[in-house]
């Protein structure tokens, strides 16, 4: 394909020129969108795994002069609340330092808040398997413990699934208009190029060669030029990846877990030069043979 003796002389067509530019431009857009994609998935699946099978309970600190230990008395029902109720698999209070320690990512110190009455949080872990009415249960929970509710991390998390799923068809959306747009550039390039070597085609057709020799030709020559186009546009593509990776590092710890991508999304970037440059193929051989068809 690369060393194939060609009839056409198509390396000096002007649309040799324009086309790889184009072809990187869209592999680099669909390169970024295919990340974003594959890196959000990444993170709505850790999420779920971090948040799978707990539950949190809130309590709010008490008034008067005796705050701190009818607080803590609070907590004490709470917790032994929770234990009774089947499916839950472990309940564990969390005291003010663990607490300040959450806040900290958030406030980026703890300074300011340390002498403030906090709410207190009870982590509890349940059995993914077992079906709880968490709103019974809550319902129970704050009729028992004064200031006391359940936060059930599912419905935040479904919220932010339903995103990613909005997200990730829109990055499937882009990726096809820009296969879309890759393939009308080349069938605007090959009809280019027949129209530019009309008379040697004719004299092809004179001396009997078959109309898939000739889109042969044009077929091998766009899909040097998609591949040489995609590699390029990978290529830049490397360096804004890198750049978007290094900023998503200083969000993590604590407001974003770690974000990296799977080996299968690795792959798929990866194959995109070249899906590029089989789809420039088979769209220029499929415009020889349909223009060739209509010549008389």
């Amino acid at each position: 394909m690369f060393g194939r003796h060609s009839d056409l002389p198509l390396a000096g067509d002007a649309t040799s020129r324009f086309l790889p530019w184009l072809v990187a431009l869209m592999v680099f857009l669909a390169t970024m969108a295919v990340t974003g994609a594959f890196a959000v998935e990444e993170v709505m699946s850790r999420w779920d795994h971090d948040v799978s099978g707990t539950v949190t309970v809130q309590v709010l600190p008490a008034g008067g002069e005796r705050a701190e230990a009818a607080t803590d008395d609070r907590v004490r029902q709470a917790v032994d609340l929770m234990r009774m109720v089947p499916g839950v698999l472990s309940v564990k209070a969390l005291d003010k330092a663990h607490t300040l320690a959450l806040l900290e990512p958030w406030l980026g110190g703890t300074e300011v808040v340390r002498d403030l009455p906090l709410p207190r949080l009870i982590d509890v872990s349940v059995d993914p398997d077992a079906r709880i009415d968490l709103a019974e249960i809550s319902e129970r929970l704050s009729t028992a413990v004064p200031g006391a509710s359940l936060d059930d991390h599912r419905v935040w998390l479904s919220r932010l699934v339903n995103l990613s799923r909005t997200m990730e068809w829109l990055a499937v959306v882009v990726v096809c208009l820009i296969g879309l747009v890759t393939s009308a550039t080349v069938v605007y390039a090959t009809r280019t190029g027949m129209a530019v070597h009309h008379d040697i085609i004719e004299v092809l057709h004179l001396i009997g060669a078959h109309d898939d020799y000739i889109a042969r030709q044009f077929a091998d020559r766009a899909f040097v030029l998609g591949l040489g186009g995609g590699m390029f546009g990978l290529a830049m593509a490397v360096p804004a990846l890198s750049a978007l990776g290094w900023a998503a590092r200083r969000l993590e710890g604590g407001f974003l877990p770690s974000i990296g991508l799977p080996i299968f999304g690795y792959a798929v970037i990866a194959l995109l030069p070249f899906l590029a440059a089989g789809l420039a193929m088979l769209t220029a051989r499929l415009t020889v043979h349909g223009t060739l068809a209509r010549m008389p």
